[in-house]
């Protein structure tokens, strides 16, 4: 994989002669943030060697590199789900590029269902925490260069930059929750008996992205923050037949207090 990682990375490199310091990874109808970089080059994913294509609606296929809040960010927007039928290799595999890109920092995004019930739609949480349910990404042929076999996870989000958007949150008024995002496959919405299954083994919100690519960068040893903007409910008496369109439609309401969030944190990094 390491050659195919160098033939992307030579092909960025010869639009973009930027070295980003975070990456951002935008979920479904969380796009709008990319509007907001002075950028320096926007890439197709389909002209990128080796890199998959988005084939979600809400997610552009468009790698964007700039400058965010005074630092060089490279911005994926859109990301690749294991119900499109890649393989986990294929899904992490921008992430790896990232890495080699020069990141030192990844801030990820994603629309999710609510299954505590303290929360409601259009609500943001902070991701500390998961309980994954897909595939492994790191099954298979290991790479040294990558990082460990058994990488530890102890500390899969990390808690200097989740106490840096708390400080943020509660500066801007924005109330955010802190939980366990569960990670499944998808593509079917979960049933009544899924979501109950879910929050009894320690679930806030469940989603179908942003584990691998969590994995993937901690083996590689980036520091990593997520938020989930919930956009559905998964509570009892409260589940209501939804759908893309729906999610897409309430993450984009939360959009403005993502942006607030996602740019004082990147303004704070080192």
């Amino acid at each position: 994989m390491l050659g195919k990682i160098k033939k992307s990375i030579d092909f960025i490199n010869k639009h973009c002669d930027l070295i980003p310091e975070a990456g951002l990874i935008l979920g479904t109808g969380l796009g709008n943030l990319a509007n907001e970089i002075k950028t320096q080059c926007t890439l197709n994913y389909a002209d990128i060697p080796y890199f998959p294509l988005s084939t979600v609606q809400g997610h552009d296929g468009k790698l964007i590199i700039g400058y965010l809040e005074g630092k060089v960010v490279a911005t994926l927007k859109g990301r690749f789900h294991y119900y499109e039928g890649y393989s986990m290799e294929e899904i992490t595999y921008p992430v790896r590029t990232l890495k080699y890109l020069g990141i030192n920092h990844l801030l990820l995004s994603n629309a999710c269902g609510g299954i505590n019930p303290a929360y409601k739609v259009g609500d943001l949480m902070i991701i500390e925490d998961h309980i994954n349910l897909m595939p492994n990404p790191l099954i298979g042929k290991h790479t040294e260069e990558f990082g460990p076999r058994f990488p530890d996870m102890s500390e899969a989000y990390d808690k200097e930059l989740i106490s840096k958007a708390e400080v943020i949150a509660r500066t801007n008024s924005i109330t955010l929750h802190k939980g366990c995002y569960v990670a499944v496959s998808g593509p079917t919405l979960e049933t009544p008996a899924e979501y109950k299954f879910f929050r009894i083994i320690g679930g806030d919100v469940v989603g179908m992205s942003t584990v691998p690519e969590v994995i993937t960068a901690r083996q590689m040893n980036i520091p990593c923050f997520a938020v989930s903007v919930v956009t559905d409910l998964g509570v009892p008496g409260k589940i209501m037949k939804i759908t893309h369109e729906d999610v897409q439609a309430e993450a984009q309401k939360a959009e403005p207090e993502l942006a607030i969030l996602y740019k004082n944190l990147i303004r704070s990094l080192i």
